[in-house]
């Protein structure tokens, strides 16, 4: 028997940073590409509203993407500029849409052909939050400003996020603690202005004990942002 073994693949375009935030009083923000690769890349740029699956043809955003094509040698960065087009989005929250770049590897040679070398296209998709002007509060105090509950889901216990503010608020990992035991939720995920999102958890705790909920957030700059919080309300079926 033959195996064949496909070493580890890594993209060679990076993007700095992990999410663009573009605000109403300034219409476009900048966020750059870099080629840690040995190789010229071409790169394709554009944004989504949540369907990853969407043909970027077909999509109607208001922003553009400037360059939506470039080619990055080696070594080397290409600054993306996104510009608001002016189309009506909601004035009192924040609108979340999507970044991708698709990183297309050159042309194999007649050598790479003849070894039966594997290329791939890699795609990055971060999110983009349009902030408008004079929202109320702060988009680093949202996180503690979640509030939080304990409910009973067909796969065990769950805790129920609900976000009163006008940010989005995105969450890399949290735990309920009851004293003795601990559950965690390590997958995260993002809860919208106004909306509530509910958390799987890992773990067997008590719920008629548990008082603690240790989270991180994840701020504008893509950094971590570690709280604390209490349930509000009892346990509940669902």
């Amino acid at each position: 028997m033959t195996l064949a073994l496909i070493p580890h693949a890594y993209a060679s375009v990076v993007i700095a940073g992990t999410r663009v935030i573009v605000n109403a009083e300034d219409r476009e923000a900048t966020i750059k590409l870099s080629n840690e690769g040995k190789s010229p890349a071409l790169t394709q740029a554009w944004l989504d509203t949540g369907d990853a699956a969407a043909p970027p043809a077909g999509i109607d955003v208001p922003f553009t993407v400037t360059p939506p094509i470039a080619r990055i040698d080696p070594g080397k960065a290409q600054t993306l500029r996104i510009h608001y087009t002016g189309e009506p989005l909601s004035a009192d929250k924040e609108s979340v849409f999507w970044l991708s770049v698709l990183e297309i590897p050159p042309k194999p040679t007649a050598e790479e052909m003849d070894a039966n070398k594997l290329q791939l296209a890699f795609r990055s998709r971060i999110k983009l939050f349009f902030r408008p002007a004079g929202l109320q509060g702060d988009a680093g105090e949202a996180p503690a400003r979640i509030a939080w509950r304990i409910v009973k889901s067909d796969h065990g216990l769950a805790l129920e996020a609900s976000n009163p503010t006008a940010y989005h608020v995105s969450f890399s990992s949290m735990e309920l603690l009851d004293g003795a035991h601990s559950a965690t939720n390590e997958a995260g995920g993002m809860v919208a202005p106004g909306k509530t999102t509910t958390f799987p958890l890992a773990g067997k705790v008590d719920p008629g004990k548990a008082t603690t909920i240790r989270y991180q957030a994840i701020n504008d700059h893509g950094g971590p942002i570690d709280g604390k919080a209490s349930p509000g309300l009892p346990a509940i079926t669902r």
